[in-house]
């Protein structure tokens, strides 16, 4: 037999028999490997199973064979291109407008293209002669391998490779490390500011700011975006020397729309401009002229525009919504619009007026949902605040808000007013966080229903997630004078005087001498131990009108005895004068608390709860009464409200 035939035998044996190679070998899973891979050339595949190879018994020489088809350089040449491609791309996908899906798709043909490079490297190679099979180590002549190969072109373009990707890798990182810190968070961010009124007549002011609540609430429940709320983005009517660029930086946002409305007998004219406030460029601006009864059909085109021009997909879901008339009754538009105007007062005379133009509203659009929730709103509110009596306004706040929802299962607003309700009047805990966590899903952007659904937590007597969704709701809504109010609440209890009183002071800022701040001021300079500063404030509101405190032996007491001493003359006056007053056992129990008397605020305590249908969840997180949560007696009066001391 001749020497090439018993290779051939050897060769037909071994795959015929599939005999293993001996267990004592270590080589044999490198040499299976090679045959499963080398199945592109039979030549090679033959070479490697019927004799012992060099590459085989040391596995270093497949790194030697990759380098020596090349696989290695176009691997690093074909990385670099693509890197720069999809720099490419991602440059001018917004300027011209490109698809979002285009970088997606340019990297799925880079990933494929890189896969076939590579089998194509490995199979042929570029000769002076064009492509051709690379041949296998053995075929190649000892004369061959002498001749030093002309490989500066492929050393050139490996080593500018290597040098490019390191190149845009550091530019990358140190670009995406600046960029974070600037615009990450407000990416995808906006703020609607108070629409120019040009119309002749100033009443229309009412329906030029109903145009940009209506804006506000189609873009609101888009959960990517961060819309600034109403309350927030209204402090900037009148703007003065602002630039844009500053406006956007207090509200936190990167994007601002503003605009104008000209409304002329049944015709109006809107101007829109999306403004990317960073840089402080026009990105997008639509004049509009339309009938009035047209107007809402305009308010959804600039919503979806104005999506579209950040770059954002909408779902189907998304797309309804922004689509969606809450009604199309012009008249009824503004009479809503003039109920939340005196509702955001939050005085009694305020809400009288609310639900005037909230009940002419339905008058006009039986079918208006909305207006429906904002009558239920107020009542719940008046209720809370014992401006009527509370099962009389609990009853019309919950049939209004039902009514709503039957009307529009999907208003986050009537949700809202039932988790009011449940929480605060009903004490029905489980459906108070259903109806604000309802709320929050079909509107995430709703400031409000954070700022409840983080009252709700402090009753659960959960101050530190509270907080967080309070900070949610101070993103939505930084100029609020409410949350802002809450906030401060909020920090108070925890012991964060300090962060407490810079957030009273914010208050004061946005609402002066508002009649709520008094009682936070008087709380927290009692806890930072600013005497002076709390008997001025008491030494004010005892000077006025009507007089009850004994002005001389004030000034004796606190000459004598200090803040402290004044604290107990005005409590002692507290419980001899104050029993026609509802509810003054409590303040008479959290005066003690601050003072340290924890057993006679315990007592106090207890008198308040004696009348029959009392509660007060707040008691549950109050900083004056932390040292009473292990107590059993403080313990049953939790209980008594559904709840568990934290």
């Amino acid at each position: 037999m001749s020497k090439d035939a018993s290779k051939g035998d050897a060769f037909s044996s071994t795959i015929i028999s599939k005999k293993p190679l001996k267990r004592g070998n270590k080589k044999r899973g490198y040499q299976y490997w090679y045959f499963l891979f080398f199945c592109f050339d039979n030549s090679l595949v033959y070479i490697y199973i019927s004799k012992p190879n060099p590459m085989v018994e040391k596995p270093n020489n497949f790194w030697q064979e990759l380098k020596r088809r090349k696989v290695v350089r176009i691997i690093t040449v074909y990385a670099a291109a693509a890197f720069v491609i999809l720099e490419l791309v991602d440059i001018i996908s917004e300027p011209f407008g490109l698809p979002s899906w285009t970088f997606r798709f340019v990297f799925v043909l880079l990933a494929i293209g890189f896969v076939i490079s590579i089998i194509f490297s490995w199979v042929y190679d570029i000769t002076p002669e064009g492509i051709q099979k690379t041949k296998p180590i053995n075929e190649i002549s000892e004369q061959s391998k002498g001749i030093p190969s002309k490989k500066t072109g492929w050393k050139v373009a490996t080593y500018a490779s290597v040098v490019i990707i390191a190149g845009l890798l550091v530019i990358n990182l140190v670009g995406i490390r600046n960029k974070s810190e600037v615009d990450t968070k407000l990416e995808k961010s906006l703020a609607v500011l108070p629409f120019n009124n040009l119309s002749e007549e100033k009443g229309n002011e009412h329906f030029t700011d109903g145009l940009v609540e209506d804006l506000l609430n189609r873009l609101s429940t888009i959960e990517e975006l961060k819309v600034i709320s109403r309350t927030s983005s209204a402090m900037y009517y009148e703007r003065g020397i602002k630039s844009v660029p500053e406006i956007a930086n207090e509200l936190g946002v990167s994007y601002i729309v503003e605009g104008s409305v000209q409304r002329y007998e049944d015709k109006a004219r809107i101007t829109v401009q999306l403004i990317d406030a960073i840089n402080d460029n026009h990105i997008w601006s639509e004049e509009y002229d339309r009938e009035i009864v047209d107007v809402f059909k305009t308010q959804s085109d600039i919503a979806i525009q104005v999506v579209s021009e950040l770059k954002m997909i909408l779902t189907s879901g998304q797309k309804t919504h922004i689509k969606e008339n809450k009604t199309t009754n012009v008249e009824a538009f503004e009479l809503y619009q003039m109920g939340r105007f005196y509702w955001n007062k939050r005085t009694g005379d305020g809400y009288n007026k609310s639900i005037e133009y909230f009940e002419k509203a339905i008058d006009e659009d039986p079918d208006y949902g909305l207006a429906y929730a904002g009558l239920a709103d107020t009542y719940s509110l008046m209720t809370m605040q014992r401006w009527i009596d509370k099962q009389e306004g609990r009853g019309k706040a919950m049939e209004l808000a039902l009514k709503a929802l039957e009307l529009d299962s999907n208003l986050a607003e009537a949700y809202t007013v039932l988790g009011s309700i449940y929480d605060h009047i009903d004490r029905d805990w489980e459906n108070a966080e259903w109806a604000y966590k309802r709320a929050i899903e079909i509107n995430p952007n709703d400031a409000t229903t954070y700022q409840y659904y983080s009252e709700y937590l402090c009753h659960m007597g959960k101050l530190e997630e509270a907080r967080k969704y309070m900070d949610k709701a101070i993103k939505l809504s930084p100029l609020s004078f409410v949350i802002r109010y809450y906030s401060a609440h909020i920090y108070y209890h925890l012991g964060l005087f300090n962060e407490a009183l810079a957030e009273i002071q914010l208050c004061n800022e946005l609402n002066e001498n508002h009649p709520w701040l008094v009682g936070s001021y008087l709380d927290i300079y009692w806890q930072l131990g600013e005497d002076e500063k709390l008997f001025e404030l008491l030494w004010k509101i005892f000077t006025e009108p009507p007089i009850i405190h004994d002005l001389d032996s004030v000034k004796k007491i606190y000459s004598e005895s200090g803040i402290r001493g004044v604290i107990v003359y005005d409590l002692e006056l507290m419980i001899k004068e104050s029993k026609e007053v509802d509810g003054y056992e409590f303040s008479i129990a959290r005066t003690y608390g601050k003072l340290g008397e924890d057993e006679k605020a315990l007592e106090w305590l207890e008198k308040f709860f004696e009348t029959p249908g009392r509660s007060y969840p707040r008691i549950n997180y109050f900083f004056e009464f932390r040292k009473l949560h292990n107590n059993p007696r403080f313990i049953k009066l939790i209980r008594s409200m559904g709840l568990e001391p934290q």
